[in-house]
Formats: structure tokens, C-alpha cells, sequence
């Protein structure tokens, strides 16, 4: 069964491809013809996957899920939150991003966090959500080298290295886009 996944993020797809296997097969938004940035335009993480699931599934006609995943930070009153990836600007830039971040935290002792990613499922007239949350701290520093966005910085509650240190596998197992796509394919694998 094909599925589109409202992204063209390799990282993001190269994750949930992992995690699905081989039960259904995940077109890209640029698999589908669309290489425009889908917009997101809501002040929550539930309301901007949705709007980019619907978005798809409308125009195409094709069984959709989207996610949208923030980083929140105790201190910053959970903050960036929706605005994750343009913390530091319109620009999207990861290194910006956790340049402002590291900034803010400066002198912080409480550098408590958590990552959450919400999941909305359109297939026909069907809405399904999932959620995964992760919590953990935020690095005084940046460390390691795989992953991408915050994963430098943000090091999981029970371990003592960041995501970008652990390799997907490992990732993957724990993290919250790990969380809400199993539940995504438990779904799939018990209704479909």
C-alpha cells in the first residue's frame, strides 16, 4: 500500500522508512509531484499536522500522514515549541537555531525538556493522531554528529549522550518520532 508522508526531509524519511519496513511503501511529497513547502500556519503542533495531512490527502487523493514536532523547554515556558525550526529566524536554520537556544539557556540550572512530535493519519474520511513525547535535557554544548535539527543538544532522560551521538537505530528506539510512528503502524498494521 502506498502512503505519502507530507515531507521531502531525507532525515524524516529515512526514520520512519526504518520503522515501517517493508509492510507499506512511503512517497515523499517530491514522490507525488509536490515540491513546495507545505504551510503551517497554526499555533499547535496537532493543528499544523493536520493541516498538512488534509492538505495532501484533498489534493491527491492519497492516504496521508504528516507530522509536526517541537522542542520544549521548561525554562523558556516551552519554548520554541511550534517554532522549532525558525526559533532563530524564517531562515530554518539548525545552527542558528541552537546557537538562541544555548544563548537563552546560558546560566540556566534547570535545562529540563522535552521533544514532541504529533502525527495526523488521513486515509478516506478517517482522522488519526498520535503522539510521541521524549523527555530529557538540554547540553551545555553541542555533541556528536548524526541526526539533525536539536539533536546535538537535547540528550534523553536515562542516557548521558545527545541524539546526535547515538546512531538511528538507537534513536529511533527511543525517541518521539520513534513513539508516534509505532503507534502510526500499529494502526496500520491493525486497521489496513
Amino acid at each position: 500500500m502506498n502512503i505519502c508522508f507530507a515531507t521531502n526531509n531525507p532525515h524524516k524519511l529515512q526514520e520512519v522508512s526504518n520503522l515501517l519496513g517493508d509492510s507499506f511503501r512511503i512517497l515523499s511529497l517530491k514522490d507525488i509531484g509536490y515540491e513546495d513547502e507545505l504551510l503551517e500556519t497554526h499555533e499547535t503542533l496537532e493543528g499544523n499536522s493536520f493541516e498538512k495531512a488534509e492538505y495532501v490527502h484533498r489534493r491527491y487523493g492519497i492516504p496521508c500522514f504528516a507530522d509536526d514536532t517541537g522542542l520544549e523547554v521548561n525554562v523558556l515556558n516551552g519554548a520554541p515549541g511550534v517554532y522549532s525550526a525558525r526559533f532563530a529566524g524564517p531562515q530554518k536554520d539548525s545552527h542558528d537555531n541552537i546557537k538562541l537556544l544555548l544563548e537563552k539557556l546560558k546560566g540556566s540550572t534547570d535545562r529540563s525538556a522535552r521533544f514532541r512530535t504529533v502525527i495526523t493519519f488521513i486515509f478516506g474520511s478517517d482522522v488519526h493522531c498520535f503522539e510521541g513525547i521524549i523527555h530529557g535535557k538540554i547540553a551545555d554544548q553541542l555533541r556528536g554528529n548524526s541526526g539533525f535539527g536539536y539533536d546535538p543538544v537535547f540528550i534523553p532522560e536515562g542516557y548521558d549522550i545527545s541524539f546526535a551521538e547515538m546512531n538511528l537505530e538507537q534513536k529511533n528506539r527511543i525517541s518521539h518520532r520513534g513513539i508516534a510512528i509505532r503507534k502510526l503502524v500499529d494502526f496500520l498494521k491493525s486497521h489496513l
